[in-house]
């Protein structure tokens, strides 16, 4: 049987199964666990990689779950480029990755970095169809993974959890939390005509832009006093003006452009905080 739906051959079947690999939400992720490795200090690339690799399995997890469910369950997409043998296939080879990269973790450094892993994937597999017809689990799902991400970054290489890192994933988790709100708000219709329950359907639009940006303010907030109190780099600083720059932006969008403009600003947000460790490291404050 055909894993792609529009044609046989390793080509077309490589290029079906590498859609569903979308840059737009694969990356921060993926920069989340580089950022744990570099709060760490010292960073033992083999033990980067493989947990890169695990968190790169996971999101791609959710994504082929995701559009599976779009497509041949709800009906919403439409189309998919994956046969629903190929999203089975797709899924197999991606839970065996976070498996294999989970068994060399329990190996290489203990059972606790392989409780910081799992969680990511089952966040992944159960966000469609369970996780996200729950105003809360469909907003704090993804950043959840994130969250974990990070702390799991971390783990593997200084095989404990500082309050540092906790608490730069505590922001994280907060920050993109506000932006997935904005993002569910684009299908607010939709969602609304399937009873699929975001906080824009819970609350309304309006007040989803309240609670939305209520949480960024709060991460923002965050990042300043832990930087006054010196348990962040003062530089941390930078990135919360930045962000805060680009949300005053997207507060003037529509929800498909402030979603744009949000997520690109997380990309700046975490590009400083990571120049924040590098020229200020927190040996010091760890």
């Amino acid at each position: 049987m055909a894993i792609a739906r529009d044609g046989t051959g390793m080509g077309t079947t490589a290029r079906a199964l590498w859609s569903q690999v979308h840059p737009v939400f694969m990356t921060p992720p993926l920069a989340a666990s580089v950022f744990g490795a570099i709060l760490a200090g010292t960073v033992a690339p083999l033990l980067a990689a493989i947990h890169l690799v695990a968190m790169f399995a996971a999101v791609y997890t959710a994504h082929v779950k995701d559009g599976y469910v779009d497509f041949y369950v709800r009906d919403e997409d439409d189309d998919h480029p994956l046969t629903e043998r190929g999203c089975r296939l797709a899924l197999g080879l991606s839970t065996a990755t976070v498996a294999l990269c989970c068994i060399a973790l329990a190996v290489i450094v203990d059972i606790v970095a392989v409780t910081l892993v799992v969680p990511t994937w089952l966040i992944a597999y159960h966000h469609a169809p369970q996780l996200d017809t729950n105003p809360v689990t469909a907003t704090t799902g993804y950043p959840l993974g994130i969250a974990l991400s990070v702390l799991g970054g971390y783990y593997v290489q200084a095989t404990t959890i500082s309050a540092v890192s906790l608490a730069f994933a505590v922001v994280f988790l907060v920050l993109l939390s506000g932006i997935k709100v904005i993002d569910d708000a684009q299908d607010y219709a939709y969602d609304r005509s399937i009873e699929k329950r975001t906080v824009a359907v819970a609350v309304g639009p309006d007040r989803a832009y309240d609670v939305a940006y209520g949480l960024m303010a709060t991460a923002l907030l965050a990042v300043i006093g832990l930087a006054i109190g010196r348990l962040f780099p003062v530089t941390a600083l930078l990135a919360a003006l930045a962000f805060a720059a680009v949300a005053g932006i997207a507060r003037r969008a529509g929800p498909e452009l402030a979603t744009m403009l949000l997520i690109r600003g997380s990309y700046v947000f975490l590009a400083v905080l990571v120049a924040a460790v590098q020229f200020e490291p927190l040996a010091g404050f760890v």
